[in-house]
């Protein structure tokens, strides 16, 4: 929904579109035709001719934009979502363009200028849209262009989405107080309760509200129906803010399924084209690192031999992705007999350990051979640390969510490694910075990830592993 404050952003936008459409569709000529930039084997179409398609094209690119959703305007809008919008769009607009060329058969019908005009907008567009919203943002969170919103509930979950409201300044998003039923009527010190649920009409009228946020716990369905009903007389954006983050620990998801909403709770971010991405980031940087660490690989090879009789590889089953069970390589750093007596962690200043074997795990170095398992596909470069299965069965009758970990492949480094929670720490903070992983997942996070690592290791001085 459009309000009528976001009606002249909406005029802005489609006015800055068409300007850079039409800048697009002159550029596209000038590169093609006069820049000399593309040899020319046909007939060079007249530019006068040229410019009076113009105001055709500007009529196919606003019909083409607005049935694209790019204006679509509210305060909550992601940039990926823009940058959909504005692909849709500009794709949609240059069919037609080629479409009404073609049923025309116009003179002008050159493949390499409509792909420069097409390209050509949607970058412009794309570069417009993201310095516009940033102007937009920030005259926002100085105060200007100011919205209401009211929060449903007074709970754990209500006063989470007002302290995120305030620090979301961006949006321009005033929370006025609380509505809650008089058992409940209890708000906080910066945010009244302003009324009930049943004058939730009313309180809608009387303080502009342009937004409520129904943020009520799972036990409390029955009241957000409710609220549902009584909003029904409004025109007010509503969103429902779900209660969901100690269920799955994970990025929540909605689709459709033949009219009916399904919300997802435990799935991975590692899906479609994710998964190549991902895979192809491992195999390359894997292989790349074999192949310029053969030296190291092959030097610390010897010096574990040399050092204490025994294999100079350590074979250790772990749980990686869906725990599936696998063997988990690295250079050996303890003696042969170090688990005679079974499973157990390691300690400081651990008896069992050789002596090139405590330098090699204060440095990493004892991890390099995990490259291997990563181009064989047991591992990624970078994910939650894998765990033995004895552990793994302990961990997860304790540490909330614990298995959520295994819905992504196991890394040799992460983020709670990166971030210090590694060796003897909290398990439960590693466990949070997993899921932080998985849920935010994307190639530039591992790209900081790998490189925060490396830096870790030539310059952090607090070692936690041993």
């Amino acid at each position: 929904m459009i309000h009528r404050a976001s009606q002249p952003l909406t005029a802005w936008f489609l006015l800055w579109d068409l300007g850079l459409t039409a800048g697009g569709w002159l550029g596209a000529y000038w590169l093609r035709f006069e820049a000399g930039v593309i040899p020319i084997f046909r007939p060079v179409p007249e530019f006068r001719q040229y410019v009076g398609n113009l105001p055709l094209v500007l009529i196919l690119a606003a019909v083409s934009y607005r049935v694209a959703g790019m204006y679509e305007v509210h305060r909550l809008r992601r940039f990926r979502e823009e940058l959909s919008a504005v692909a849709r769009g500009v794709g949609l607009m240059a069919l037609a363009v080629m479409a009404i060329s073609f049923a025309r058969h116009a003179q002008y019908e050159s493949r390499a200028v409509m792909v420069l005009f097409a390209a050509g907008v949607f970058g412009a567009v794309v570069a417009a849209r993201r310095a516009g919203w940033s102007a937009v943002r920030h005259l926002r969170a100085s105060g200007v262009n100011q919205s209401h919103a009211l929060i449903v509930g007074t709970g754990r979950l209500a006063r989470q989405t007002a302290r995120t409201l305030r620090k979301v300044s961006w949006t321009g998003i005033r929370t006025v107080g609380y509505v809650e039923d008089p058992a409940g009527r209890r708000g906080t010190p910066d945010l009244p309760v302003v009324g009930p649920i049943g004058e939730l009409a009313e309180l809608v009228q009387k303080h502009h509200i342009e937004h409520v946020f129904i943020a009520l716990p799972l036990n409390r369905y029955a009241d957000a129906r409710r609220v549902f009903d009584v909003l029904s007389q409004t025109v007010v954006d509503v969103r429902l803010i779900a209660d969901v983050p100690a269920l799955s620990g994970l990025s929540l998801t909605t689709t459709s399924l033949h009219g009916m909403t399904v919300i997802g709770l435990r799935e991975s971010p590692h899906y479609g084209l994710n998964v190549v991405v991902k895979r192809a980031m491992d195999v390359v940087l894997a292989s790349v690192g074999l192949f310029v660490l053969s030296p190291l690989l092959a030097a610390l090879a010897v010096l574990v031999k040399l050092s204490s009789p025994g294999p100079v590889l350590f074979r250790q089953e772990r749980c990686g992705l869906n725990g599936r069970p696998f063997q988990m390589l690295k250079f050996r750093t303890m003696r042969v007999d170090a688990e005679a007596t079974g499973p157990q962690m390691t300690a400081a200043d651990d008896p069992r350990k050789t002596r090139l074997g405590s330098i090699l795990r204060v440095t990493n170095l004892d991890e390099l051979p995990q490259l291997w398992n990563v181009l064989m596909g047991d591992m990624s470069l970078v994910g939650p640390r894998p765990e033995r299965p004895v552990f793994v069965s302990r961990f997860r009758q304790s540490i909330p969510n614990y298995m959520a970990r295994h819905a992504v492949k196991a890394g040799m480094t992460g983020w709670a490694q990166v971030n210090g929670w590694r060796g003897n720490s909290s398990l439960r903070k590693r466990v949070q910075f997993d899921l932080y992983y998985i849920t935010h997942w994307n190639p530039l996070f591992d790209i900081r990830i790998l490189f925060l690592t490396v830096w870790r290791m030539l310059f952090d001085k607090q070692k936690h592993a041993y």
